[in-house]
């Protein structure tokens, strides 16, 4: 019997990317049969996924003739606050004794996190990103520092690592000085929500809901500073200004969770707007349900996301995937995702920024090519082949 340990406890935050790569990843994995595994004759699988909140999975239901069988495992220590003292409590300490528990011989964290095994459990850690440690900036007080430490511990002991991108390969190659032997790289994918087609009704229930029209200029993904928004912003009013009297631009529609608390780290958005004096151009929707997103990108006549840094980049693809034009920076990882089939821009020059949306804007052959392309490329990417890339390394590492 094999037996192999998950952290899915992002379960329980499944709007964020992580949480995204969990439930997706979890839902292909259940599919899979145990002879994609490689196994020997008549070894079976148990999986223990491990939670820090109990969560409806389907899993499927466990028999004395299974071959592979689930068991989820709920815990949390006596500290109840969600913080990082209590996340460290829960991945360094509380964690590790369930898995001995359980006599897990593989184990799989779905995230960079700071659990750290004995080297008899193989440990696989999913790595999507080296944010803090390229952007110092995040790591503003002591507990953020320290959980930071703990991670990049915990990186370095892993057996083996899997990144979402050959840029974080890289990064963890020249910042952490991880052996490249030791890593894989595997493309994630979106949420099949995006990979749908998306209705006339259902683009009409989310234009009235948020009371927009379509065409609009899409740019959403979060409001954190690295996601340079108030270079949209700026770039947006540029374009206003510079647009002759009879060639009317489409408004700004951003979403993002509004957290002006957390500045400089979150730009305040709403401010911004106000300061420029873009009130009656520009739509602020703040956090908006992942259902209505696909409508959302889809409604829209371009995404704009000039992110300085990403680990992979999802808002792209789930534009891509719903055939909307994109400008993006052609910065970290984001040309991995993106390849030929989106226009590129420089994210720390707003004149830049301005000229190619006004391109797209002024060329709609130009879009209807980048719709195409972007739909083309945004297929290459699959969750079947992440969670087959992942099996296969169980495979080898067991």
């Amino acid at each position: 019997m094999l037996k192999i340990g998950i952290d899915v406890s992002f379960l329980r935050k499944q709007d964020t990317g992580i949480g995204q790569v969990t439930v997706n990843f979890l839902n292909k994995l259940i599919e899979f049969p145990i002879s994609s595994f490689q196994l020997p004759n008549k070894e079976k699988i148990e999986f223990f996924l491990y939670l820090e909140k109990d969560v409806k999975l389907k899993l499927p239901k466990n028999t004395a003739a299974s071959a592979i069988k689930f068991h989820k495992r709920v815990f949390l220590p006596l500290y109840k606050r969600d913080d990082l003292i209590r996340k460290i409590w829960w991945e360094k300490y509380l964690l590790p004794k369930k898995v001995k528990q359980d006599g897990c011989d593989v184990f799989l964290s779905l995230y960079q996190s700071t659990t750290i095994l004995p080297k008899k459990v193989k440990h696989i850690m999913l790595v999507h990103d080296i944010i803090p440690k390229l952007f110092p900036e995040y790591l503003n007080n002591f507990r953020k520092k320290l959980y930071q430490e703990l991670v990049e511990d915990a990186i370095r002991a892993a057996a083996k690592i899997v990144t979402v991108s050959h840029r974080s390969e890289k990064d963890l190659i020249q910042h952490l000085g991880i052996d490249p032997k030791k890593i894989t790289v595997s493309y994630i994918d979106v949420a099949e929500i995006y990979k749908k087609k998306v209705s006339q009704a259902e683009n009409a229930r989310v234009l009235k809901r948020y009371k927009l029209e379509a065409g609009y200029i899409y740019s959403g993904g979060g409001l954190e500073v690295r996601k340079n928004i108030e270079s949209v912003v700026r770039a947006y009013k540029l374009l206003l200004e510079k647009s002759s009297a009879d060639k009317k631009i489409p408004k700004l529609v951003i979403s993002g969770r509004l957290l002006p608390q957390l500045a400089p780290l979150v730009t305040d958005i709403e401010k911004l707007v106000s300061q420029l004096d873009l009130k009656k151009q520009v739509v602020v929707l703040g956090w908006v349900p992942q259902a209505d997103l696909p409508a959302l990108y889809n409604s829209a006549s371009l995404f704009v996301y000039p992110s300085l840094y990403e680990g992979f980049g999802l808002p792209i693809l789930e534009a891509m995937s719903q055939a909307t034009a994109v400008i993006t920076a052609k910065t970290s990882s984001l040309p991995e995702v993106g390849s030929d089939s989106v226009l590129y821009c420089n994210p720390g020059d707003i004149e830049d920024i301005a000229m190619v949306m006004k391109n797209v804007l002024s060329n709609s052959h130009l879009k209807i090519a980048l719709s195409l392309k972007g739909k083309e490329r945004a297929a290459h990417f699959s969750w079947k082949k992440f969670t087959q890339k992942m099996i296969n390394i169980i495979g080898e590492i067991k």
